[in-house]
């Protein structure tokens, strides 16, 4: 099983990953310990429904999702590659929305707090890493859902302490305040950066 990493701010961060694996509980209600939270991270309230949609009416944003889908293929069967350019990550949050919206009947605040977050992994994929593709792939399972952003970059990414004022340097912060867990596998050729969301099944 590939080591399991916790992105914590230190002097070797971003550096090439080593043996050592690691968890960090999530950081304080009123503050921020530069943790993150992974495959032990504490319970958390459940704090998010899954009201199911309406009537679907199909937009523009689903026209482009779904043929995104159809060039690239469906990441909750298995992996799709994307090429590594500022363009894809708009198509990756499309094709994101459009599953969790349309395809598993989660609520909108769901579809939005997973746009979000998937824009940021794929944001650091296509700025930091150098690759010429990076892979997309989204599971669900019972009582959460779990979206990966595999590159073949072996740094690890670095989640800073960040303050309101700040502008920038925001997005694994917000990954760790929005998600319930995360995480950093490192593979064999590069690592999976991931993040899990709970939600309530369907009945």
């Amino acid at each position: 099983m590939p080591p399991s990493y916790a992105a914590r701010p230190s002097p070797g961060c971003g550096s090439r990953g080593g043996d050592s694996r690691g968890t960090a509980p999530r950081g304080t209600p009123d503050g921020h310990d530069g943790g993150m939270a992974g495959l032990e991270g504490v319970e958390q309230p459940w704090q998010r429904g899954s009201a199911t949609t309406a009537r679907w009416m199909p937009t523009a944003d689903d026209e482009q999702a779904l043929k995104a889908l159809e060039q690239y293929g469906d990441p909750t069967v298995e992996e799709v590659q994307m090429p590594s350019r500022p363009q894809s990550a708009a198509l990756a949050r499309r094709m994101v929305h459009h599953v969790v919206l349309r395809e598993w009947s989660l609520g909108p605040q769901i579809a939005e707090d997973t746009v979000l977050l998937v824009s940021e992994l794929v944001g650091n994929a296509v700025r930091h890493t150098g690759a010429r593709v990076f892979g997309l792939r989204m599971r669900r399972g019972r009582g959460r859902i779990r979206v990966e952003v595999r590159d073949p970059s072996r740094g690890l990414p670095c989640l800073m302490p960040v303050r309101e004022t700040d502008i920038s340097g925001r997005g694994l912060f917000l990954v760790d305040k929005l998600s319930d867990r995360w995480g950093v596998d490192l593979l064999p050729r590069g690592k999976n950066t991931w993040f899990e969301m709970r939600v309530a099944d369907r009945g």
